[in-house]
């Protein structure tokens, strides 16, 4: 992956629910990668997500393209 090290994130929009996911967006930029991991296990597997790719998901939740839960 990198050698610079990841600067997790968790949206204020997460409750405590336990359900949620976290983001590495500072390597965005410098190496156009967006690490993805699961906030209840975050020693576990990490999923890395194309910029690009992850700016048109963010693009779509916020337009409202997949619905609600």
């Amino acid at each position: 992956m990198t050698t610079e090290t990841p600067r997790w994130y968790t949206s204020s929009y997460s409750g405590n629910g336990g359900q949620c996911v976290q983001v590495a967006t500072n390597l965005a930029t410098p190496h156009g990668i967006v690490p993805v991991r699961d906030s209840k296990n975050v020693s576990g597997p990490v999923l890395t997500v194309p910029a690009t790719a992850f700016t048109d998901f963010v693009g779509g939740v916020q337009a409202g393209g997949f619905g609600t839960v």
